[in-house]
């Protein structure tokens, strides 16, 4: 037994050595397969799902952003336009006007009221966009109803005629529309005596013939055609004092605009 197991020992240590040899060639590819394999394995649940999270927020915070940003820079360009349409219209130094209107007037004390078509025409001088002064010239005609007299005359033709002078406002200013008001005053003369055949005014219950004061104030929209031309129209209030009384009236101003300057 004992040659047996001699010469089996060294078959032993020969067939240890073998697979110590073995082992020692076949860790480094198993380290390396398994750190492959852990670096490919999936995500967990809670991971995917936050990252799939992200990503479908992430598209739909910046389009609106970009949209919203697109949105501010056209409505910058759109006020933009507007405000270089505003200048180009209100920027002149001069705007003239003339057109016609009409008036309920009282010519006498006693009389009813008439209704008196014009002319209208002047000249308004801006020192800004806004504000401007404005002499203004008119003349009114009309012929009232005096009942019968044993002068013949029922309606005898009158007229009278403004010199005045006052500031305009602008209130509002568009591209294509404009609201302003005007308080003007000044010098106002009557002629009732004209039409009478020298009877006088007076005798019909006409206010005597002569000077006195004008005032008006008047609240106007304006359309413009081009930047040069608009068109006028609003309601004004007249006062006078004929007789050394004093006249209230109403009516109406229309006229054509013509701008012409540069402030």
């Amino acid at each position: 037994m004992l040659p047996y197991c001699r010469g089996g020992i060294p078959k032993l240590k020969s067939s240890f050595r073998r697979l110590a040899l073995l082992l020692a060639l076949g860790l480094p590819p198993m380290h390396a397969v398994q750190a492959q394999s852990s670096s490919t394995d999936p995500q967990t649940p809670a991971a995917t799902q936050n990252q799939d999270q992200g990503q479908a927020q992430q598209p739909a915070v910046q389009p609106q952003q970009q949209q919203m940003s697109v949105q501010a820079r056209i409505r910058a360009r759109r006020e933009q336009r507007r405000a270089a349409a505003i200048h180009d219209v209100y920027s002149h130094l001069y705007e003239a006007y003339a057109g016609m209107g009409y008036l309920r007037f009282t010519p006498g004390t006693h009389l009813q009221r008439v209704t008196l078509y014009g002319w209208d025409t002047g000249v308004t001088r801006y020192f800004n966009e806004r504000l401007g002064v404005t002499i203004d010239g008119r003349g009114y005609y009309g012929s009232p109803y005096v009942g019968l007299n044993p002068y013949g005359i029922t309606k005898p033709a009158i007229s009278a005629y403004a010199a005045m002078l006052g500031p305009t406002y602008r209130f509002y200013r568009g591209p294509k529309f404009s609201l302003s008001g005007h308080a003007l005053g000044g010098y106002l003369q009557g002629n009732f005596s004209g039409d009478t055949s020298g009877f006088g005014g007076v005798a019909l219950g006409l206010y005597s013939d002569g000077s006195t004061f004008g005032a008006s104030a008047s609240l106007s929209g304006e359309y413009n055609l081009t930047p040069n031309v608009g068109l006028r129209l609003g309601p004004e209030y007249f006062a006078s004092g004929f007789g050394s009384t004093f006249q209230s009236s109403v009516g109406f101003t229309g006229a054509i605009v013509y701008r012409f300057g540069k402030q």
